[in-house]
């Protein structure tokens, strides 16, 4: 409607300004016929001797051609408010629709924690806003509503709450990919199930958490190379069995080490300041007796170092040569897990060894580079 009303108004101007009615001998479109009553004669018809005196004054013709222009400058005037008043209604809109779409996320997590790193290189990567609850590790009183006690917990507008940062991410994911799903549909399907671990506690566990839930369509779209999804689940899941317990023993595996890993530990979460002593000097000895605890369970070497050394130069070697991520051009889901367990140890003794004396430092550098950017938000 606008565009014919600015139409229709330029018409109307060009028609005044270039008509023939602007030129000297020529009234008929200027001046009206006018019939008085009892006379053959129509003002404005007359002669040509007669229009030719009525059309030379100058005066006339600039108030033909000031009107046209008048009809031109309305019209651009009418369509420039028109237009403008639509965009910004229209971003309006669209502002309103996504603001009212958008989902509220929640991560109770510890900094420290490898598990909530994975998520929030997630969330970053993605560019997904959310807010951190840190949570005291001490009283966990942050998440006493919850019958699930560890970290991370996603809450999801405060009503769906998510659990295992693999069951976390992969519902995430699904719901990113097939836009049409609800986070609380796609959560059905990583049902819980309760098992005993070694040491006869029950622990929870999740089906199905490394798969993503989607059509055939949206997986052929995902994972375009043969094997590739198969690829990503496997080392996704060597992140979560083998590579997170090679951290511990390697932090805590001086007592300088120990107590250097705790002083991060406490600078970074959430203590009161005698919980922060105590964690410090007593919960560093302590750690540094259960790492060597943690060597033997594991099976690994004197100098655990070495342990980590060969687990990320293995991965490094899946990668390849060719291959800027193990996602190809983008990280995958494997990527960004891999990223998240080592990001804990930045700062420490055993992250500037590894980065020295591995082959890990350009990839680990690509995947920084792409979450700080949030590169897998479109």
């Amino acid at each position: 409607m606008a565009a014919a009303c600015a139409r229709s108004l330029g018409q109307i101007g060009r028609h005044a300004f270039f008509t023939q009615s602007c030129r000297t001998g020529n009234v008929a479109a200027i001046v009206p016929r006018i019939s008085v009553p009892g006379s053959a004669r129509a003002y404005g018809t007359g002669g040509a001797r007669f229009r030719s005196k009525l059309l030379s004054a100058a005066p006339l013709r600039a108030g033909g051609r000031a009107l046209g222009c008048a009809f031109l400058l309305g019209g651009g005037i009418g369509l420039y408010q028109t237009v403008k008043f639509n965009f910004q209604r229209h971003f309006a809109e669209e502002e309103a629709e996504e603001s009212s779409s958008e989902v509220k996320f929640t991560l109770y997590q510890y900094k420290t924690c490898p598990f909530c790193s994975k998520v929030r290189a997630f969330l970053d990567y993605h560019g997904l806003p959310y807010e951190i609850v840190e949570v005291n590790p001490v009283m966990r009183q942050e998440i006493k509503w919850s019958r699930y006690r560890k970290v991370p917990i996603l809450m999801v507008d405060d009503t769906v709450q998510l659990n295992d940062s693999s069951v976390i991410i992969s519902t995430l994911k699904t719901y990113l990919v097939t836009k049409g799903k609800k986070i609380h549909d796609i959560l059905i399907c990583y049902p819980e199930m309760k098992s005993t671990n070694e040491s006869g506690k029950e622990v929870i566990e999740y089906n199905n958490k490394y798969w993503l839930m989607l059509s055939e369509a949206e997986i052929e779209q995902l994972y375009p190379e043969k094997d590739s999804r198969k690829e990503e689940m496997k080392w996704r899941k060597w992140a979560d069995d083998w590579l997170v317990h090679l951290i511990s023993p390697n932090v805590y595996r001086t007592p300088s080490e120990s107590l250097a890993s705790f002083d991060y530990i406490v600078r970074e979460g959430k203590f009161g300041t005698f919980e922060g002593f105590f964690a410090k000097y007593v919960g560093a000895l302590a750690m540094f007796f259960i790492s060597k605890r943690l060597k033997n369970r594991h099976n690994l070497q004197d100098d655990v170092r070495q342990d980590l050394y060969k687990a990320v130069n293995e991965w490094v070697s899946a990668i390849g040569k060719k291959r800027k991520f193990m996602g190809g051009d983008r990280p995958n889901l494997a990527d960004l897990a891999v990223y998240g367990v080592l990001r804990v140890m930045e700062g420490l003794e055993s992250f500037d060894d590894m980065m020295e004396k591995t082959k890990v430092k350009s990839w680990y550098r690509r995947v920084e580079k792409a979450v700080q950017h949030h590169e897998g938000h479109n």
